[in-house]
């Protein structure tokens, strides 16, 4: 479950600078960030509580949580997954001649902002934008209640790069002539989606409908995200705690890419 020592190398750059200890000043040895990112990590893949943190392979449970939720408030998190993204465009390692969009839902346990009520219940929904091969673009959080259509603008006004894929291909949720329109117009994306059952006026082109086909990479991001037990479910109140999962997540899908 832990970092390997080449992924260790691409991150630890990343991150921001501590304070070493004095020597006029003697006290306690900094525990080592590898050590904290590990723990953190133990936590992202199993779900478990916090306090379950195993004592005999990792730092006390409260060093490690105290480090992620400062490290969530200074935004480190974002800005290593937002740094990896930029390396991983260098070496041509998206595919940007199109992309998928949709949301999944995850139970909120505890309630708190980006929290509200769905047929499936209360929950937080995330969404996210993949590239061609199904590699994170931009991942959000956000309450259920609102449909996707309103959510999607502002998942890529956070996009991981300063490019959109050419194509944006969604389910029949997205069949919107407005939103098909601000995309075109304002970030030049073309946004494909089957047609809603009793439209009138069909706006789609057949053959691009073909990429509809391979929406499943984006169902295999989801996938490969719920791999890690702490996002299926939210236990965090704090709706940035719980991001922060989400970028971790997102870090470790991209880290294969290296």
């Amino acid at each position: 479950m832990a970092l390997t020592d080449e992924q260790w190398r691409l991150i630890e750059p990343l991150l921001p600078a501590r304070k070493l200890k004095r020597e006029d000043r003697p006290g306690r040895t900094p525990t080592p960030s590898r050590a904290l990112w590990d723990g953190i990590l133990w936590i992202l893949r199993t779900g478990a509580k916090w306090s379950e943190l195993p004592r005999e392979k990792y730092p006390p449970y409260k060093t490690v949580h105290r480090w992620f939720q400062g490290w969530v408030k200074d935004g480190t998190f974002r800005a290593v997954l937002r740094a990896l993204a930029r390396d991983l465009k260098e070496r041509g390692g998206f595919d940007l001649e199109e992309g998928f969009v949709d949301a999944f839902f995850a139970s909120a346990k505890k309630g708190g902002p980006a929290f509200g009520k769905t047929k499936r219940g209360k929950g937080t929904k995330v969404m996210a934008a993949a590239d061609g091969a199904g590699l994170p673009l931009a991942i959000g959080a956000a309450s259920a209640s609102p449909h996707e259509t309103r959510l999607l603008e502002a998942t890529l006004d956070d996009s991981l790069i300063d490019e959109l894929p050419e194509r944006l291909i969604g389910d029949k949720a997205y069949d919107a002539d407005k939103i098909d329109e601000r995309l075109w117009h304002e970030r030049g994306v073309k946004l494909i989606a089957p047609h809603r059952r009793g439209r009138k006026t069909k706006t789609q082109d057949g053959r691009e409908l073909r990429r509809y086909r391979r929406r499943w990479k984006v169902e295999r991001l989801f996938a490969w995200l719920q791999n890690f037990r702490r996002l299926v479910t939210r236990y965090e109140v704090k709706v940035e705690n719980f991001l922060g999962f989400l970028h971790l997540g997102c870090i470790l899908i991209l880290l294969r890419q290296f």
